[in-house]
């Protein structure tokens, strides 16, 4: 399919383009985009002075660039902000970052050229990805400019993951470096595309997960004999919250006609948290996930450009402001990399259950031959080392301080250092998940013979399986693992019958 840019995009649209969807922009949005570009053009034929379009930027504001350098200034910015080190983002990440950034620009108020548009689009079209290093951005300046550095033939890149240098990717997809214009350069570093690319990846991510985790739970809840009745409708509703009421719900029918429940009924008067209270903590994370959804939403549809241009060719306006800065989603990652870290908390907690014989009943450590054979009994330790680390990652990023620019930049709001962090929180839940499903599907082959399952977790039980065989400490667990996460990360958990 063919994503087009209309008046706006969600952050739903930014993902697909991630995974490999097309991107097209509508008459009008080609419009917008030629019309602001002439603003510019006559900004410069005029001489009024104009942040980034004929002055220094940052704290050079103040300093006048001449007509004739104004295309040098373009090009120096490209090179002088491509600051970023480590490893290089995933071609995921970096094509929802450019359709990010196409996105913005369609708004028309950026004033670049239809010819930088469409070689980003060509980018995606072509499977060209440039290099653009994981770190290094306060803000947004150093990923952009890394995308940017191929459109004027430096930098790096991978062409149908081929690497080469940029100005060859550009001949492989049948494109020359372009030479920039006034405000080009700026804009192409400019704005929170970065922020808001990660931000949606994130969150597709994240969409998989939350209902991966609900599946998960209830192969384990089922596993340990959980009391159902703390998930009744009416008992959840005495706390109004839409997530909870989803997690319940899902539970419910996911565990309908467990044969194992209706034995383990009135086992014991309450069941331990990390079972009884899955819908309050998958459900606050859903509550978080959906407020979180809202603001990346919002910014995808706001002016991220600094300055922003508008008016008429005859009557131009060029106004500065701080639209490039992102409290809001700066915090909206933070918030739910702090929910998904307190999934991951919870699911190691039902692990450590099902292992512990002290509370499972089951054989410990779900070894084969307990003594001669250890089971899960360090799978957990990965789990809990995971959690931490998740715990340490928790840290708003919203509140990193730092200055910039000799003072001119006093406030920065991090939000690509949160998507980023986010986005390695959710690294780590995929890992725990998998791991508390390895652990609950060998629980279950030990209960194979003492009631059925519901039909909703027999289906689990058998993709799993389908995956990863019973373990007998007869091979690295590593594997399984890797496996059962690729599982959680590239397929929706099994429909519920």
């Amino acid at each position: 399919m063919t994503v087009t840019i209309g008046d706006t995009l969600g952050w739903r649209d930014i993902a697909l383009v991630g995974e490999g969807e097309a991107l097209a922009l509508s008459p009008a949005a080609a419009e917008r985009i030629v019309h602001a570009a002439r603003i510019v053009e006559r900004i410069v034929a005029s001489g009024v002075r104009a942040y980034g379009i004929n002055t220094g930027v940052g704290a050079l504001s103040d300093t006048i660039v001449d007509r004739a350098s104004q295309s040098r200034l373009s090009h120096n910015i490209i090179l002088s902000h491509a600051c970023g080190v480590g490893p290089l983002l995933a071609p995921r990440e970096v094509r929802a970052i450019i359709a990010a950034q196409i996105a913005n620009f369609a708004h028309g108020h950026s004033g670049v050229r239809a010819e930088i548009v469409s070689h980003l689009i060509a980018f995606l079209e072509s499977d060209c990805i440039p290099d653009v290093p994981s770190k290094g951005s306060a803000g947004y300046l150093t990923h952009n400019a890394h995308c940017a550095l191929v459109l004027i033939g430096e930098g790096a890149a991978c062409v149908s993951g081929r690497p080469m240098q940029g100005r060859d990717a550009l001949k492989a997809i049948g494109l020359a470096p372009l030479a920039l214009g006034a405000k080009e350069g700026l804009s192409l570093v400019n704005g929170t595309a970065c922020a808001t690319g990660l931000a949606s990846v994130a969150l597709s991510r994240a969409a998989r997960l939350l209902d991966w985790a609900d599946a998960i739970a209830a192969l384990t809840l089922e596993a340990a004999g959980c009391q159902i009745a703390a998930f009744d409708e009416a008992v959840l509703a005495l706390r109004p919250s839409k997530g909870i009421a989803t997690v319940g719900a899902s539970l419910r029918d996911r565990l309908s006609g467990s044969g194992l429940v209706t034995a383990a009924l009135g086992r014991r008067t309450q069941d331990a948290l990390s079972l009884r209270a899955i819908p309050h903590a998958h459900g606050a994370t859903r509550d978080v996930f959906e407020r979180s959804a809202e603001i990346v939403d919002q910014e995808l549809a706001s002016v991220t450009d600094n300055p922003a241009i508008s008016g008429t060719p005859e009557n131009p306006i060029v106004s500065s402001q701080a639209h490039a800065v992102a409290p809001a989603l700066a915090q909206a990652a933070d918030g739910l990399a702090i929910a998904i870290a307190q999934i991951g908390a919870m699911s190691e907690r039902r692990t450590d259950r099902l292992v512990n014989p002290l509370v499972s009943g089951l054989p410990p450590f779900l070894a084969s031959d307990a003594g001669s054979n250890s089971g899960f009994m360090i799978a957990q330790y990965t789990a809990a080392a995971l959690s931490n680390e998740n715990r340490r990652l928790a840290a708003p990023a919203s509140m990193d301080g730092g200055l910039t620019s000799a003072l001119q930049e006093d406030f920065l709001a991090h939000p690509t250092a949160a998507a980023n962090k986010l986005l390695a929180v959710i690294d780590n839940v995929e890992y725990i998940l998998a791991i508390e499903l390895m652990a609950a599907a060998q629980a279950h082959d030990f209960l194979e013979t003492v009631a059925p399952r519901a039909g909703g977790t027999e289906e689990v039980q058998k993709i799993v399986r389908a995956y990863v065989p019973h373990y007998a400490d007869d091979r690295p667990l590593s594997g399984d693992m890797e496996a059962l996460r690729a599982l959680l990360r590239d397929r929706q958990p099994p429909a519920i019958i």
